[in-house]
Order: C-alpha cells, then structure tokens, then sequence
C-alpha cells in the first residue's frame, strides 16, 4: 500500500530511486520490517504528510520520523502494538500496568470478551477505531488516568506475558515482534483460530530465522 501511494505521488521520481526490480523488492523488504505494529490509519496520515511537504519519496528513517511526529510526545504506542497488548491483558484488565492509559480505554471500549474471543479480523479493525479517537483526545490535551488497580496479582502465576517476554528475549527480537509472533497464544488452545494465527506466525517466524515454541499452558 505505502509503495503504491508513493508511485502515485512522486511518479518518475519514485522509480528513480529503485534501478532494479531487486532493489525495489529489498526496499519494500526493509520498509515493512521496520513500521511493524503501525497501524493503518497513522501510515496513510504520514503518507498524507509526505505528499504535502517533501517533493522526493522519504527514507525509512525520515518516514518514521513523521510518524513520530504525527503521534507526538504522548507516550501513544503504535495501534497494532496497542492492540496486542490489550489482548494479552484482556483477562486482567484492572491489574495491568498499561503503557499508555489509553490502550486500556481502547480495550475498555472494544470489550475484554471481543478482544480474548474473536478473531482480529473482526476487532482490530473496532479497536483501532476506537484508539484512534481516545489517542486524538489525549493529542488535545485530555488527560486520561490510568485504571486502579482492583486486586493484588497473583505473584505465583507464570502469566502468558512473563513467557513471551522470556522467549523473547531468548530469541533476541524486539518485545513488540515476540508479542506479534506469539500472539496466537492469546486465544483458546485447540481451536482452529489458534491453529490459523499460529500458521501466519511460522511464516513470519521462518523469515527471521527464529523457532516458535511447541506450546503455551
């Protein structure tokens, strides 16, 4: 999508920054690694930035500056970063040490039992709606608190987190990557919609060169 905007936009000047299709494919490669967990409202924002100030296609460096800047010094993460934490977290809400108070109203709004039951097909596209409407009111200044805490967690449970976090770690990616490849741990064990998140985690997983695990609890 962001490619085929930017041929749209800058024409010859977008393929005369690629002399070969392999150039362009390595490119496109780098690109996508690198806005992993953005959403697509904010990448079509930037883009809309892009063709209203630059004249050439920017860098990937540039481009994530302009998403940065887009989302201001807030603390907001990116919507699909946002997203994988409220599923992960939707069985204890109250107890979670969010990242951003707004990832938990996204989620209040969406609903706990949408966000560990259905498929993301279905909620993502609910879940970044509502974010984006919260993110905009705390971009105006609204100040959104974080939710209190109703219960002591329990220190003895070795939680989904703690795991993906773990292995993680083992693997040494990024704790939003882990999140994302292991994100069909978060749905029930058996259940064809685990079965299908799990097979479009193998690919991305064999593209970086890492295992994923047999299984989860």
């Amino acid at each position: 999508m962001i490619f085929a905007r930017f041929m749209a936009i800058y024409g010859h000047k977008f393929k005369s920054c690629f002399e070969t299709q392999d150039e362009l494919r390595l490119a496109k490669r780098e690109w996508a690694l690198s806005l992993r967990g953005y959403g697509e409202l904010e990448l079509v924002a930037a883009i809309d930035r892009c063709k209203e100030t630059l004249a050439w296609m920017p860098s990937v460096s540039e481009f994530l500056a302009i998403l940065r800047d887009i989302q201001g010094d807030f603390g907001l993460p990116p919507t699909k970063q946002a997203y994988l934490e409220a599923c992960m977290h939707a069985d204890h809400a109250s107890r979670h040490n969010w990242s951003h108070a707004a990832v938990y109203e996204a989620g209040k709004a969406t609903g706990w039992f949408r966000l560990r039951s259905e498929d993301e097909a279905d909620v993502l596209p609910d879940f970044s709606y509502n974010y984006q409407v919260i993110c905009q009111r705390v971009r105006n200044g609204e100040q959104i608190s974080q939710p209190i805490h109703t219960a002591l967690e329990d220190k003895s449970d070795n939680t989904l987190v703690d795991f993906i976090q773990r292995w993680g770690e083992e693997q040494e990616i990024a704790p939003e990557v882990a999140a994302k490849l292991l994100y069909f741990l978060t749905k029930p064990k058996g259940s064809a919609t685990r079965r299908r998140f799990r097979e479009i985690a193998q690919k991305d997983a064999d593209q970086l060169g890492v295992t994923l695990p047999e299984d989860y609890q």
